[in-house]
């Protein structure tokens, strides 16, 4: 018997030194809600759910090896409740598959990482019609899939895999080193998709009719969304900066109409400087954000100076928002050449709507006085302002008249009205201002 169920034995508990069996026969005649709650009797009962399926076998093997695992799977049947496969395949290489809640699927090829990738591209069909449905005859549907540390090597296992997933709603593609180009077109299905850390991509393409979700974070690679998506929460995460070197602002508008509708957004500087800022002007109307309740707005410092005109610019296009996440990274990409963006944006009335600001990154607090003022000129209300240097302290910035104020008189940088600003800690920051949804990613 293992060392760890030893104790438990010793202690009186007869039950748990039981076969496994015999144990799952028990675990077969509860209720489902009964039975999950056998997890917390002791590390035996838990272990019996936490199993992990070992096979062996060649690369070629890995497709069928999978929807032998989903098929045999069954999540109110203890017997056929193994949640975890282990399937070695080649000399080194470990594909890890765990099925998790909510019909979502883990695949990670992380053991089989090369430190020199072979460049590969991946181009794959999904929700296609004329298979039945996936797997059968399985209780099991995958809807949510996680594809991480894809290489040359098991992509082609992966696309045999993926394109019988007819129900998939969401993919999520992570840290795939050596994808060049990557094509994804899904006719029914597909409403959120995430793309993270792939950094040799160069050329995306994305043709889907119902995406409503697309999250997207590393160099901008060259994008072409066929249709104009609508979608309601965009991260375009790209602080490393463009993918390839031929960047024209016309390539960046079907990007532009494609994340106009979104009511998240996450944004860096420099893509709207090089790539949105110019177009504006080719638009007939007046363009804006209408929708955009939530920014996070990625900037950085150049030659130690902040400035904020892009942003200032940018707000003047968002008349509903309601929240602002500004963050400083000081490694994050920086124009050669900036163009200037303040004459390009329309008519605008300020900001009704804005109730938190949050600040994180500055070099001190002077720079973010200044920021404070400036947002004075383009909002109509008084945001609570929110300031950290680590993400962990905050304070809340607050401007106080000289006549109300004990302390010595400040003159505010851009006005000759005297008062001064102070700052209060803050405790139960989420509860005030949660986080920005693409900063848990």
């Amino acid at each position: 018997m293992p060392g760890r169920f030893a104790m438990e034995i010793k202690a009186g508990d007869f039950i748990s030194s039981l076969p496994d069996e015999i144990l799952f026969h028990i675990i077969s005649l509860l209720p489902f809600e009964s039975a999950i709650q056998t997890i917390f009797l002791s590390t035996r009962w838990r272990f019996l759910w936490n199993l992990t399926l070992v096979k062996h076998g060649s690369k070629e093997d890995v497709p069928t090896a999978v929807s032998g695992f989903l098929s045999n799977f069954d999540e109110h049947n203890p017997t056929r409740n193994t949640r975890r496969l282990r399937f070695h395949f080649g000399e080194d290489d470990v594909l890890s598959a765990i099925i998790a809640p909510n019909n979502k699927l883990h695949l990670d090829f992380s053991a089989d990482n090369q430190e020199h990738p072979s460049q590969f591209g991946w181009q794959i069909e999904l929700n296609p019609q004329n298979l039945s449905l996936q797997p059968t005859p399985s209780t099991f549907f995958v809807k949510t899939l996680y594809l991480i540390s894809v290489n040359h090597l098991s992509s082609e296992a992966v696309s045999s895999m993926v394109s019988n997933f007819q129900l998939l709603e969401n993919l999520k593609i992570i840290g795939w080193n050596g994808l060049e180009s990557l094509s994804i077109d899904s006719e029914t299905k597909l409403s959120n998709l995430t793309i993270l850390d792939c950094p040799q991509l160069k050329s995306l393409h994305i043709r889907s009719y119902k995406l409503r979700t697309f999250l997207y974070r590393g160099q901008l690679p060259w994008f072409w969304p066929e249709f104009h998506f609508n979608l309601a929460n965009a991260m375009l995460d790209s602080r490393q900066g463009p993918g390839y070197s031929t960047f024209k602002t016309c390539d960046f508008d079907r990007v532009l109409l494609t994340i106009k509708n979104s009511e998240i957004l996450t944004l860096c500087k420099w893509t709207f400087e090089a790539l949105i800022c110019p177009s504006l002007s080719s638009f007939q109307a007046d363009f804006q954000f209408y929708r955009l309740k939530e920014l996070w707005w990625i900037d950085n410092y150049s030659k130690g100076l902040y400035n904020s005109d892009v942003l200032i610019s940018f707000l003047k296009l968002c008349p509903s928002l309601e929240r602002l996440f500004l963050t400083i990274d000081h490694n994050s990409y920086v124009m050669t050449s900036a163009a200037t963006c303040s004459k390009q944006v329309g008519r605008y009335t300020k900001l009704q709507h804005l109730k938190v600001v949050k600040l994180e990154g500055f070099a001190n607090q002077e720079d973010e006085i200044l920021f404070t003022e400036r947002l004075q000129n383009v909002v109509a209300v008084e945001p609570l302002i929110l300031t950290t240097s680590d993400g962990i302290c905050f304070r809340n910035l607050i401007k106080v008249p000289s006549h109300e104020s004990h302390q010595q008189e400040e003159t505010s940088p851009l006005s000759q009205e005297k008062y001064f600003y102070k700052f209060d800690q803050v405790k139960n920051i989420n509860e005030l201002c949660p986080k920005h949804a693409h900063m848990s990613l």
